[in-house]
């Protein structure tokens, strides 16, 4: 059994189809709309079989995104390197994307950084 794709619902679905495909090495579709119910989505594919799908509909309510709450925390990365994960956070930093924290090495041993993006959900950086 594997994770076959996980989802997120998100106000500006173009937005965060960018990101993930411009910074993450993501890949989209054509992206899918229901005309009916004005559900509009992407999926982005990475490297190594992993798919997030990007979801958008008139009615979606947006919710503050405290770090302290339950459901998902982040969605992590793997960049390969130190080297990769510093450059990435520094190229994040430098198009305006807050830095939570890191780059640094954490008490269980990631090297990450944890970066607030796609409508201030956090997207961790790591080796």
């Amino acid at each position: 059994m594997y994770i076959e794709h996980i989802a997120m619902y998100v106000n500006d679905l173009e937005a965060a189809r960018d990101f993930f495909t411009k910074y993450l090495g993501g890949r989209s579709n054509e992206g899918y709309h229901n005309k009916n119910t004005g559900f509009r989505s992407y999926f982005i594919s990475f490297d190594g079989g992993a798919r997030l799908e990007l979801m958008n509909r008139p009615d979606i309510a947006d919710e503050d995104k405290t770090t302290a709450r339950t459901g998902f925390a982040h969605i992590a990365f793997s960049v390969g390197s130190r080297e990769k994960v510093d450059e990435l956070t520094e190229q994040l930093r430098s198009a305006g994307y807050p830095i939570k924290s890191g780059p640094r090495t954490t008490g269980d041993g990631y090297y990450e950084s944890c970066i607030a993006a796609v409508e201030d959900n956090l997207i961790e950086i790591t080796v």
